[in-house]
């Protein structure tokens, strides 16, 4: 995905309310479902805009934010200033590159449906991620294709909630779990939106 197919979007993004409420409410449950704490350094895996990370932003030390859009990096780095946490972009794309950096956590809303091998993007997190870490990942739940007025960089119309568990549960992830987050009101229809939390053990030394 060289092509940055959100150049035309980046500027409005933040400008559609049911999308802002959308991150919200997943914001408000990742605090709910995972153990942060102040110290911690966290990954934003597809971070847009900082919709979701400037949210979690105030609970955290440092927030690495990865987004392979330099339209949407060029937003979120106009946020720098006023963000209550220390703040790292990546423009980068992880499904065909890696980091050389641990992380306490790794976050991620509304990404997931953009990466077409998700079970190999599950073993990537799994690298980038500290003895202990976690990962809350959040996407629509399986849709029939009209969520998206065009698909071009969607290979997913939503997930199953129960084939998502296992593709964590298979990279290796203990404690898998996944919840209603949210729900996407859009041309009268809802669409459902989960959030997948999991960790890796406090042993876990399989990315040394």
């Amino acid at each position: 995905m060289s092509k940055d197919y959100f150049a035309h979007k980046a500027d409005t993004y933040e400008q559609n309310r049911d999308r802002v409420d959308n991150v919200s409410n997943i914001a408000n449950t990742i605090l709910e479902k995972a153990h942060i704490e102040p110290s911690m350094h966290l990954m934003d895996f597809g971070s847009g805009t900082g919709l979701l990370l400037e949210r979690i932003a105030p609970h955290v030390k440092k927030i690495t934010a990865v987004d392979i859009s330099p339209s949407m990096n060029r937003q979120l780095s106009e946020k720098r200033a006023s963000l209550n946490c220390e703040l790292e972009i990546k423009e980068i794309d992880l499904e065909k590159q890696s980091i050389d950096e641990r992380f306490d956590g790794i976050i991620s809303s509304m990404t997931m449906h953009h990466v077409r091998d998700i079970e190999a993007m599950f073993r990537r997190f799994r690298e980038l991620l500290k003895p202990g870490g976690f990962i809350a990942i959040s996407d629509l739940d399986k849709e029939d294709g009209t969520f998206h007025s065009e698909d071009t960089g969607v290979f997913h119309f939503g997930f199953e909630r129960d084939e998502i568990a296992r593709a964590a549960e298979q990279a290796g992830f203990s404690g898998v779990e996944v919840v209603s987050a949210s729900a996407i009101e859009k041309e009268d229809r809802s669409f459902p939106v989960f959030l997948l939390t999991a960790s890796t053990t406090s042993d876990d030394n399989s990315h040394r």
